[in-house]
């Protein structure tokens, strides 16, 4: 039961307490606001945050799936360039040496050829000085029929000299024939040592061209992958920048004991009970002026 004072004068007893109350209030809900304030900005901030961490970790992923397949089809090239250069080297050599013997053969070849040409031109002239000798002494036989016969040695000189030219026609035709053959075998390996000079020159062409677009082929990819690497790396210190920051935004908005939900809540909770009280103390200020009219009317307080 509420008493009062005949002197009192006081109209409202609650007055200061409702203001209290009022401001108690005001601060809890201008709290609220500039906590959902923060609460926007947070949200904003990490989810415009988290997805340009997660851009810079797509585009370093892609980046470096780039640089790992140019890398691996560089290194193949630069391989393949390697072989090539190799085979290169020992296709010049075998074609050195192949014209070298060659070289040797043919030297060969038109020594032999002169010394049987010569040696056949020396039978030849040989033969036909023979023939016509005999030639020319048959026919002195042939004239000088009523002469008296020859002696049996001249008879012998004839045999003897047929035989010589038997034998020298038989050296003729060994002679030929080896020429033949050496002509033969020179045209064989000369046609042989041609086609595979051919087949080397064809096939040097293009391993030469293979080297060239390989060779610029893995020296593109070597520019591009300094290129993604650059580019990588950029990204990569973006990132660094991104989550220095994102940690930042963790510590400001997320770390914290209790969640903005359950804050909100708990304010909520207190500025309606608050506000609850405010409303039974304007009740019992209403109550306490009825009291004091009814007093005053019944001349238990003086004005």
């Amino acid at each position: 039961m509420i008493r009062y004072d005949r002197g009192s004068h006081t109209a409202d007893p609650f007055v200061k307490i409702r203001g209290m109350i009022s401001d108690m209030i005001a601060k809890l809900e201008s709290e609220a606001d500039a906590e959902a304030t923060e609460k926007a900005y947070c949200d904003e901030e990490l989810s415009k945050t988290e997805a340009k961490k997660q851009e810079l970790d797509a585009d370093i992923e892609k980046a470096t799936t780039r640089i790992d397949q140019a890398a691996a089809k560089s290194t193949s090239l630069k391989e393949d360039v390697k072989v090539l250069q190799q085979e290169l080297a020992t296709m010049s050599k075998e074609q050195a040496d192949a014209t070298a013997y060659r070289q040797e053969a043919n030297a060969v070849y038109v020594a032999a050829k002169a010394d049987l040409e010569l040696g056949l031109g020396g039978v030849r002239k040989a033969l036909e000085l023979l023939r016509n000798y005999y030639a020319a002494g048959g026919a002195s036989a042939l004239l000088q029929a009523d002469q008296p016969a020859q002696p049996a040695a001249h008879e012998s000189s004839a045999g003897a000299g047929g035989s010589i030219i038997g034998i020298l026609e038989v050296v003729e035709s060994d002679m030929a024939t080896g020429l033949a053959k050496i002509n033969m075998l020179e045209e064989d390996e000369q046609s042989t040592y041609d086609q595979a000079t051919q087949d080397f020159k064809v096939t040097k062409t293009g391993k030469d061209q293979d080297v060239k677009y390989k060779t610029q082929e893995f020296t593109g990819l070597d520019k591009t992958i300094a290129e993604l690497t650059g580019d990588r790396d950029t990204a990569s210190n973006e990132l660094s920048a991104v989550m220095e920051y994102y940690g930042k935004l963790k510590d400001r908005c997320i770390a914290k004991p209790e969640s903005y939900e359950e804050r909100k809540k708990r304010r909520e909770a207190e500025i309606e009970g608050l506000k609850e009280a405010l409303n039974i103390l304007e009740n019992e200020a209403a109550l306490v002026q009825q009291s004091q009219k009814r007093a005053r009317h019944h001349g238990f307080l003086h004005a």
